[in-house]
């Protein structure tokens, strides 16, 4: 893709920004900006080895939602973030951000945390009042490197994750999924659980949850149920962030 001056002078300036948040939990420029996809792949491998999938949390008083959005043709190659926090018992919104970032990462499936993260981490540091554990529209620990973008973004803040996807990455799920609300059944990949394929409502495809990072896989399916059920198929703090995403996106469009 073709920059200009002026915008690779904004990407130098944001990278900075980047390392110098990741650099405060102690991350590795490459597990955030890694050179090239050797550098990618090892970056996940020593980031899955941090990924801690039981229960490691205090009270959870602010759920937080966690989306991106882009558009398929930019040539610009934007990556449009949005965090959202909600009240836990409530699901009140209490606070939303946003950030644009231009993708750093080329468009490689399985590796497009790197792409996405830098643009969380902006919308992550301007958003207020921060939440004590947030759901990431994506996969948790069900990748091929044990390292989807909820983990990713989880080990770099230190911060409870859980992944919610909507279509698998690797593995089957070790048998039938009830048609019921709540219904779940394992998704297996070598032999291990990666995640839970849930049903959320009647005659809708489920969602995958997964760990992402201090959340056990349990605890990450009754948080996903717990705000889901209020005739969507998404759990309220993803959807939330699903919509924030794409008003981040329009809004840079019409800048």
């Amino acid at each position: 893709m073709h920059r200009s001056a002026r915008q690779d002078e904004h990407m130098a300036e944001d990278r900075a920004a980047d390392l110098g948040l990741a650099a405060l939990h102690g991350a590795p420029a490459d597990w955030l900006h890694p050179p090239d996809l050797d550098a990618a792949r090892a970056a996940q491998r020593a980031m899955a080895e941090r990924v801690i999938a039981q229960d490691a949390h205090g009270p959870v008083a602010r759920l937080g939602g966690a989306d991106t959005s882009a558009e398929r043709f930019d040539p610009a190659q934007r990556v449009h973030a949005a965090l959202v926090t909600l009240d836990a018992g409530t699901l009140r919104p209490l606070a939303e951000s946003g950030a644009t970032r231009v993708a750093a990462f080329p468009y490689i499936p399985g590796f497009l945390g790197f792409r996405e993260v830098p643009a969380l981490l902006a919308a992550w540091a301007r958003l207020d009042p921060k939440p004590d554990l947030v759901m990431v529209d994506g996969h948790g620990i069900a990748h091929p490197r044990g390292l989807g973008i909820a983990s990713h973004l989880g080990v770099l803040l230190d911060l409870p994750t859980i992944g919610v996807a909507k279509s698998v990455l690797v593995g089957e799920p070790a048998g039938m999924l009830g048609a019921e609300p709540g219904a779940r059944v394992p998704l297996v990949w070598h032999g291990r659980a990666i995640a839970m394929a849930l049903r959320t409502r009647a005659r809708a495809n489920p969602l995958y949850v997964s760990v992402g990072h201090r959340v056990g896989l349990e605890s990450a399916v009754e948080w996903v149920l717990r705000t889901a059920g209020r005739g969507y198929r998404l759990p309220e703090p993803t959807r939330l962030a699903h919509l924030a995403a794409n008003r981040q996106r329009l809004g840079a469009a019409a800048r």
